[in-house]
């Protein structure tokens, strides 16, 4: 029987964890937005570079250490206690706000590029342990309200997070102010960790193989071991890929085909981010309880029709050359309310997809592995963005339009509900 996944919020067992890692989340994403837009406002003309190229730099750095450190970090969340290990990561994260704070001072490109590139990094070592720690204090009935709060909740901190790092940076004092909020944040974080309650080790003997690339083939192996776990990480791979597609492409949708201000942008990742929490916390009220993925075959095809959608809704629109319609303008508009009626769908939608995949990926398999296969599923997640990016960037150079790009996508989530769908034999698991 399920009981309201809020109920958790009054838990020792969840709510610590949650703060923690909602903190960690809006910090990334503040530290990396004020970072782009002093990167394409000020330090490529001060410094006679690229702006957009170097924007695309500073994204690969960040996800570089996803690739070079997710072996280990999975290794270390499964034969240490995780709660210990959570502190560490957010003592790390004021440490390197803290040089955040002076490469902001510096004003020095390839400093801050280093800091991003830490910042990843400690990313990349909580993420295992984030995830592996769910099924130690929460029961199998809690687990799909759980994941469907962290997965809410990352959303809002990544809308919060880019949002204020955007409007802040630009300011009077905008760069100190960035400073004390980065460094405030990751305060708050440590803070809120060291309330969350031990969750013993489960492999306190395993040997630590320092060799990541052999490492990481081996925890892809055992992760494509199990049927049920390879289709969970394919999807949740292919939602990070899709999404990070979406909010990729905002900007030039409401520029270039709408004709819309930086405020519009602003409502597009209000409405996905808004739509993602609808949906993560749909799923407990769908499945009460059970871990199931009986409605994720149902999510694929909703990203599929209303991105579908989206596409008849955008094509053939053409940016006028005259003043950019500010948000009033646009959503004075009746059929803009369509665009935006279809970006919250096709996110509750998604929303829907991948909590059960994420339950999946922490009930079923070995326990004692489970943060090796969160792991595992993490470098598969950031390979897949990395595609995502690539083949965007490579239909935009080949003249496709943003709708265009949506259809393509619309397509393939077709063939993705084709393929989850595998895993609706033996698919739930009683709490």
């Amino acid at each position: 029987m399920s009981q309201s996944q809020f109920l958790l919020f009054g838990s020792r067992r969840f709510a610590p964890l949650f703060v923690t890692q909602f903190l960690g989340a809006m910090n990334d994403n503040l530290f990396k937005n004020a970072l782009v837009i002093l990167i394409l406002y000020r330090i490529a003309d001060d410094v006679g570079m690229n702006g957009p190229i170097l924007v695309t730099v500073a994204a690969g750095v960040f996800i570089i250490p996803f690739f070079l450190f997710s072996a280990t970090a999975g290794q270390v969340a499964d034969k240490l206690e995780k709660s210990r290990l959570i502190r560490l990561v957010k003592l790390a994260e004021i440490a390197v706000m803290g040089l955040a704070g002076l490469a902001f001072y510096l004003g020095n490109t390839y400093v801050m590029l280093g800091v991003l590139f830490l910042m990843g990094s400690q990313s990349a070592l909580f993420g295992p342990v984030k995830y592996g720690i769910l099924p130690d204090h929460l029961d199998k009935q809690e687990l799909i309200g759980g994941n469907a709060l962290i997965e809410a909740g990352t959303f809002l901190a990544i809308l919060i997070g880019t949002i204020a790092g955007g409007l802040i940076i630009l300011t009077e004092h905008g760069v100190a102010i960035v400073t004390v909020l980065t460094i405030a944040i990751a305060l708050l974080g440590w803070i809120s960790s060291l309330s969350i309650p031990r969750a013993e080790p489960l492999s306190p003997d395993l040997a630590i193989n320092p060799n990541f690339v052999a490492e990481t083939w081996s925890i892809m192996q055992m992760a494509a071991s199990r049927r049920d776990i390879k289709l969970s990480i394919m999807g949740i791979s292919w939602f990070w890929l899709a999404g990070a597609t979406y909010l990729s492409q905002f900007p030039n949708l409401a520029k270039n085909v709408l004709g819309a201000d930086e405020h519009v942008v602003t409502l597009f990742l209000v409405a996905f981010s808004v739509g993602i929490g609808l949906g993560s916390l749909l799923c407990n009220r769908l499945l009460k309880g059970e871990i199931s993925a009986k409605y994720v075959p149902f999510g694929a095809l909703g990203m599929t029709f209303f991105t579908l959608d989206l596409y008849f809704a955008s094509r053939g629109m053409t940016a006028s050359g005259g003043s950019l319609l500010s948000l009033g303008e646009f959503t004075a508009e009746p059929a803009n309310w369509r665009i935006i009626g279809d970006l919250v769908a096709t996110s509750v939608s998604a929303g829907v997809f991948a909590v059960p995949l994420y339950t999946i990926l922490q009930s079923r398999g070995d326990p004692a592995r489970r943060s090796r296969t969160i792991a595992a599923n993490n470098i598969l997640n950031a390979l897949f963005m990395v595609i995502g990016a690539a083949t965007a960037a490579a239909m935009l150079a080949a003249g496709w339009s943003v709708p265009e790009i949506f259809l393509a996508v619309a397509i393939a989530n077709g063939a993705v509900a084709v393929y989850v769908c595998g895993l609706l034999p033996d698919a739930t698991i009683s709490g």
